[in-house]
């Protein structure tokens, strides 16, 4: 005779027989976790991961932790282990830096257009720009590589969520992009699929927010026989290689542990031979040691760093560097993905970085309305971080953003990976320092700074804007050409130091003394644009206003000439 148990028998049936699974294959799971693959059989082709590895931090952690397939390949000889390059391998030992690093911060919501602030300036500065199909504010790092795959300016509506409008309710995490997005055009070419959208992004732009590919990149992206990836690839395709946001490995060296930094566009910057950027000019910088690696038969590069340096680990994003094609302002002629500077970091300050670009002789591209030669910023944080008061004092980006914090439950100390605004952490970033201050004080300071932030940029877009109206309406008038290009030059300039502070995040904070002289040198500039058009205007109205009046009537000879003629009746 049957008799049939409650749910709670069953559940507790099912719990049971788990928990007895879960002891018999104990020993064996056990075992295989102690033992560790014995680096020293690779040590005999790596030697450079030998260096690394043999007196480091990870000295203890065996090759199989993150890399798979290895009997084979070290038996055959040949054959290629698989890496795993998911931060939440990381995350097993790291559990603290992990979670705060994929912590969402919701008040930094998704689709918030830069262009709602600036009232519809923005796209009239940027016009024909792809960024005004969709400029954002950033948000949290886990959706790095995510937003940039949706976005509409940069694969052209291809790429949506598979839960629809619904996805948005993913609270960050660290997730593979590939288990939440579906291309909606498989097999089509890159290209805009969807009205008010653009395909504008391209495999150099997308090594700011993976660096899943590394293994198959060589240095610069350039083109290689031996590597799967490089400037050239086709992007739609590139980034089905592609799963995780912001490796822990940027900014980590998974062999020793100790800081690095791998974006190839900065190191070579900083081995530039002109010795240029704000980095050489910094006296307490961390210094570089630029390995070369590749057993695949093609060339990359690491640098390691002397000690943990902010500025520059930070700097493989957080900074302006050049990731599209464009053209030479003085031959005119289009520069493509095989030209090494659409993979180039000028790393130069804003009064610098227009004449850096000029000797580059590379220009991003030309406004709709004047055709002046423009450029579109990225993200210059850390250049603008140099130098400023903080900086000087010897903060960097993870005194403020990255706070020493203590796990609750061991009492041990760890960095906050969370990487959010200051706000949420005051009392460490900012009270350590600002002793007298109360939390209160210091959020007001910050609000405050915004506040003149907000107020100059919205004028400088006045500016900006007013000058591009008086450029068309003078080329209508058929103002002569010589003026019209020198007017063309003075919105150059003007539009870098609008647009140096539009891309940054926080100058407002970072570095306000800098920003404040930088707008307002702007507007200065813009508004001499503004006047020389407006004389010329005048002059070409005083022309057509003479040749328009009735001709003289020819001057009597001898001395009827002399005769005054009465003046004209006052009105």
């Amino acid at each position: 005779m049957f008799r049939w148990f409650g749910s709670s028998f069953w559940r507790a049936m099912l719990g049971l027989a788990a928990a007895l699974a879960l002891l018999a294959g104990a020993p064996a799971a056990y075992a295989q976790k102690a033992k560790a693959y014995n680096a020293k059989d690779c040590y005999e082709c790596h030697e450079a991961i030998q260096e690394f590895h043999e007196k480091s931090q990870h000295k203890s952690v065996g090759c199989d932790s993150c890399h798979s397939g290895l009997e084979a390949h070290r038996k055959a000889g040949k054959g290629r282990p698989v890496t795993n390059n998911d931060p939440a391998s990381c995350g097993n030992c790291h559990k603290n830096q992990f979670r705060t690093m994929y912590t969402m911060n919701t008040e930094k919501a998704a689709h918030k257009e830069k262009a709602v602030a600036a009232g519809g300036a923005l796209d009239k500065a940027l016009a024909p720009h792809g960024f005004t199909r969709e400029h954002n504010e950033p948000r949290s790092h886990a959706f790095a590589l995510y937003d940039q795959l949706v976005v509409d300016r940069a694969f052209g509506g291809r790429f949506v969520n598979k839960e629809g409008r619904a996805g948005l309710t993913r609270m960050g995490g660290n997730f593979r992009i590939w288990d939440v997005l579906k291309d909606e055009f498989p097999g089509e070419p890159h290209k805009a699929f969807k009205p008010g959208t653009a395909a504008a992004a391209n495999p150099v732009c997308m090594s700011c927010k993976t660096s899943d590919h590394i293994l198959d990149w060589a240095y610069m992206g350039d083109p290689k026989p031996e590597a799967k990836w490089s400037r050239l690839s086709k992007v739609n395709e590139f980034v089905k290689d592609t799963n995780h946001a912001l490796n822990c490995n940027f900014c980590h060296d998974p062999h020793s542990a100790g800081p690095r930094i791998i974006r190839d566009g900065l190191i070579q910057a900083l081995s530039r031979p002109e010795k240029d950027t704000l980095w050489h000019k910094d006296p307490k910088g961390a210094k570089i040691e630029i390995k070369e690696l590749g057993e695949r038969g093609f060339t990359r590069k690491i640098a390691t760093l002397s000690r943990y340096d902010a500025k520059l680990q930070c700097a493989q994003c957080h900074v302006e560097y050049n990731c599209n094609p464009g053209f030479d302002p003085v031959t005119g002629q289009a520069i493509g993905m095989d030209d090494q500077r659409t993979n180039h970091f000028p790393l130069k300050s804003v009064n610098d970085i227009g004449q850096h670009y000029k000797d580059l002789r590379f220009g991003d591209f030309k406004h709709a309305v004047t055709g002046a030669t423009l450029w579109k910023g990225q993200h210059p944080d850390v250049e603008v971080f140099y130098n400023s008061v903080h900086q000087k004092q010897g903060a960097d980006c993870a005194t403020c953003h990255m706070p020493k914090a203590k796990d609750p439950k061991t009492g041990k100390q760890y960095t906050s990976h969370w990487q959010t605004s200051p706000r949420h952490y005051v009392k460490d970033a900012c009270l350590g320092c600002h002793k007298s201050w109360t939390e209160k004080q210091a959020l007001y300071s910050i609000d405050s700074l915004k506040n003149k932030w907000v107020g100059k940029m919205r004028k400088a877009e006045f500016w900006l804007t007013r000058l591009i109206d008086k450029y068309e309406a003078a080329q209508n008038m058929g103002v002569e050409p010589a003026v019209l290009a020198e007017a063309r030059t003075k919105h150059s300039e003007a539009h870098i130091h609008w647009e140096f502070w539009s891309a940054a995040n926080g100058g407002h904070f970072h570095n306000p003394q800098q920003f404040e002289e930088s707008i307002n040198k702007g507007m200065t500039i813009s508004q001499a644009g503004i006047k020389l058009l407006d004389d010329a205007m005048a002059k070409r109205r005083a022309q057509g206003s003479a040749s328009a009046a009735p001709a003289p009537a020819a001057a009597a000879a001898g001395p009827a000439a002399m005769v005054p003629v009465a003046a004209p009746a006052a009105k």
